[in-house]
């Protein structure tokens, strides 16, 4: 599907196709949508396209590379550069491999938990017992953990899974009272103790800006 304005909850669930008029493609993970369309309208980066891929990889790490693969080979005839919006995301380094063969750049760091806190900053905490939850996940919280986990039909099985963490630790992208509360109601369901950490768009923001300006 091709759209001039591409509703986020769409490019989440199902990945769209870019319009095709820009310089630059975004091929991205569909979690990040809503926020590289929000820095696309708000920095005017005309001259970039956005695809994503569905979100729901995020469940199936071991389909990322050769998705993304797929649809690098798809669009590169039609662009001056293609840039992947996923990091590593539990591929165990093969992204990387793929991106590197390919010639294409991505996100650095593990996986968008980091990239949104900051890879330096992130890499000093000790988050070990820490469940994160991005804007993304509490909007979208039983559709990619609850009911993907079997909790909706075994509640029995949230020890088994989330025993060993001790708090739901929320990254917030935006300042959105409604979505706190509702990651609140998550963390309890959970019985984790909840934190709130305002990171905004952390090294996304940056990362895309510094594609943005560079020369094609």
């Amino acid at each position: 599907m091709t759209t001039q304005n591409p509703d986020p909850d769409r490019l989440t669930a199902e990945g769209v196709a870019p319009a095709g008029r820009g310089t630059i493609l975004l091929l991205a993970c569909g979690a990040l949508a809503r926020e590289i369309l929000d820095l696309k309208a708000r920095n005017r980066w005309d001259h970039i396209d956005l695809a994503c891929l569905p979100a729901i990889l995020h469940n199936h790490p071991e389909k990322i590379t050769g998705a993304v693969r797929d649809a690098v080979v798809k669009h590169r005839d039609n662009y001056d550069a293609i840039h992947v919006v996923y990091a590593d995301c539990g591929t165990g380094g093969l992204l990387q491999a793929a991106c590197a063969e390919m010639g294409v750049e991505m996100v650095a760091g593990p996986h968008c938990y980091a990239f949104f806190d900051g890879l330096a900053r992130f890499e000093t905490r000790d988050d070990i017992t820490a469940f994160y939850l991005t804007d993304f996940l509490v909007r979208q919280f039983d559709a990619f953990v609850w009911k993907p986990l079997g909790l909706d039909r075994h509640p029995d099985l949230r020890d088994l899974y989330f025993g060993h963490y001790e708090t739901l630790v929320y990254l917030a992208q935006t300042d959105d009272p409604a979505l706190t509360e509702k990651a609140r109601e998550q963390a309890a369901r959970l019985r984790l103790r909840f934190e709130r950490r305002m990171t905004g768009y952390g090294d996304l923001e940056t990362t895309l800006a510094g594609w943005a300006a560079a020369p094609v």
